[in-house]
């Protein structure tokens, strides 16, 4: 086991020294069987956080994000969080004022993460295989570059379903009523 977690953190190494050294916009820490970002990662970006404009942590098990992430990493327009243990954001993400695509989907969201309602960039949310019932459909509609809400499989309350078409003007999608996801 202990070989096992050595070997992750080095590839969390590896991947962080590959963007500082090549001075890309990603950095990808997907796959990395995270429980949180870890803190030393922000001294080591500490030169380089504002060219960062996307951040992939997709299948890790992340349970939550701290302010700090989403303060340090403001210039982000991309951000990769698919298929974690997440079941809310902190306020900070109102911070990311460039974001224009956020993936959370497969989640334990129950409650849709409205601070994403105040960002003026956003266009794409995925929200797909989550827990989550309501939506704030008046809040999406007043988005000005909202273009596409991704509510597959999710067990969304009726109001949402008959309230969200006339109001909207992005693609909304919606399983049928009582689907599930497909088995991993």
């Amino acid at each position: 086991m202990l070989k096992k977690m050595g070997e992750a953190v080095a590839r969390v190494a590896r991947k962080v020294n590959e963007t500082v050294e090549s001075g890309s916009d990603t950095l990808d820490l997907a796959e990395c069987k995270l429980v949180s970002f870890p803190i030393g990662i922000y001294k080591v970006l500490r030169n380089v956080t504002d060219q960062i404009h996307l951040i992939t942590l997709a299948n890790n098990e992340l349970k939550s994000l701290t302010s700090k992430f989403m303060t340090t990493f403001c210039q982000l327009q991309e951000l990769r969080l698919e298929g974690n243990f997440l079941h809310r954001l902190p306020n900070e993400v109102s911070t990311l004022q460039h974001l224009k695509a956020i993936d959370l989907s497969r989640n334990q969201f129950q409650d849709f993460p409205e601070q994403l309602t105040s960002l003026p960039a956003l266009e794409t949310i995925n929200l797909e295989e989550n827990e989550i019932v309501d939506v704030p459909v008046e809040k999406l509609a007043t988005m000005p570059t909202l273009r596409s809400v991704n509510l597959r499989f999710n067990p969304l309350n009726a109001e949402v379903r008959v309230i969200a078409p006339p109001l909207i003007k992005f693609e909304m999608l919606m399983s049928p009523e009582g689907a599930r996801a497909p088995p991993p």
